[in-house]
């Protein structure tokens, strides 16, 4: 659920934008000045901060300074009754993202926060990656590694591996990865292969007591990530 910070002395103002942005499903806290938006921010990280330029013991930006180096990835939105360029153009300086001028319809900042966040889904690196500090596997960029040491897959493994890290504890029947595992060229995967390509996997990723891959009898493969034996 993402978080949103709102930073607001406009008491009914703050209240009417936590209800509205509660309902359209985010967690959301509220601040009144800039001392308490500072005491929330230490305690808690946030995916936006709605930020009022004006406010009783401060100002916008220079909160919007103490946010971004702490927290980078936070997206800043100031809420301003100035449309003057000056401001505007200060308040990308210091790390927001956009602004909206006062008096603005709730509905509309409400679909502005939601394409805000859409947006910035969409552009996410893609990291496809499993790590628990034993074992290493990037799918994205097909690379994996044992306890620091690089260990050679093929794209078939690397598939199989994929398959298997997407559903932790869930017991694949081999009949499922048999349906699921094509290999490079196209060609279906046979009980043999997929029985060796299992054995092969075990060897290559399970040391010093590690299962990673658990037969369930009569059913199919297990994936444990990692646990003890």
């Amino acid at each position: 659920m993402k978080q949103i910070l709102i930073v607001e002395d406009d008491s009914l103002l703050n209240k009417t934008l936590a209800y509205n942005l509660a309902s359209d499903g985010y967690e959301v806290m509220a601040a009144l000045n800039a001392k308490n938006a500072e005491a929330k921010l230490t305690t808690n990280e946030y995916d936006m901060v709605l930020l009022d330029i004006n406010l009783p013991d401060g100002n916008g930006f220079e909160l919007c300074k103490l946010i971004k180096p702490e927290h980078p990835d936070t997206v800043v939105l100031f809420l301003t009754a100035n449309d003057q360029e000056s401001s505007q153009i200060r308040g990308y300086e210091v790390g927001a993202i956009d602004y909206i001028t006062k008096p603005f319809s709730i509905v509309a900042l409400q679909k502005k926060v939601k394409a805000m966040f859409a947006m910035l889904e969409h552009h996410k690196p893609l990291q496809d990656i499993f790590d628990n500090g034993k074992l290493f596997l990037d799918f994205s960029e097909q690379r994996a590694a044992l306890n620091g040491k690089p260990i050679s897959m093929s794209a078939m493994e690397f598939k199989m591996l994929h398959l298997f890290c997407k559903n932790p504890k869930r017991v694949l029947t081999r009949q499922l990865l048999l349906e699921k595992l094509w290999d490079i060229d196209e060609n279906y995967v046979d009980e043999h292969t997929l029985t060796t390509s299992i054995s092969r996997l075990r060897s290559k990723i399970e040391a010093d007591g590690d299962i990673y891959i658990k037969t369930v009898y009569g059913m199919g493969y297990q994936w444990m990530g990692g646990e003890q034996k």
